[in-house]
């Protein structure tokens, strides 16, 4: 379990990374600029749970904008360690469904929360909003899932 847990938490650095690079790859190519709504729900559940945020201004903006970025390490992380620990009970899934498994969680538990914490509302979001999210994802899941899965092909 100790293994299926500490591979689970690799793939999904892993995928993390993968997922921030395909985002940093989207931002040079079409040359937007990075989203604050990570930032934006930092600072909504520290206010919700009580925790001051230090600061003021900019210095105030970065610390919450590290929050935000550590928070979606960690959600990958967890998610990576969920996908080894479901994939370790025994469900097996072509790579591609299981990439597409891992993707989709991974979203859905960063989107679900946002929007739940009321900082984002995937409803209004526009087809590039969408694209923008669903790429790096998918992305994420096929590293996570790679990772995860390819263990069996070393035994």
């Amino acid at each position: 379990m100790i293994r299926s847990i500490l591979r689970g938490a690799a793939a999904g650095a892993a995928g993390t990374t993968a997922l921030d690079a395909a985002t940093y790859a989207d931002m040079a190519l079409r040359g937007r600029s990075v989203s604050d709504v990570p930032a934006q729900a930092a600072d909504k559940l520290a206010e919700d749970v009580g925790l001051h945020v230090g600061g003021t201004g900019e210095t105030r903006d970065n610390r919450l904008s590290g929050l935000g970025a550590l928070s979606g390490i960690g959600v990958g992380v967890a998610t990576g360690v969920v996908v080894s620990l479901v994939h370790r009970a025994g469900v097996r899934m072509p790579w591609w469904a299981g990439s597409l498994v891992a993707g989709v969680l991974a979203m859905a538990a960063t989107d679900a929360s946002m929007a739940q914490l009321g900082v984002t509302d995937p409803k209004t979001w526009s087809a590039k909003d969408w694209v923008s999210d669903v790429v790096p994802h998918l992305v994420y899941g096929a590293v996570t899932y790679g990772v995860v899965a390819g263990a069996d092909c070393r035994r």
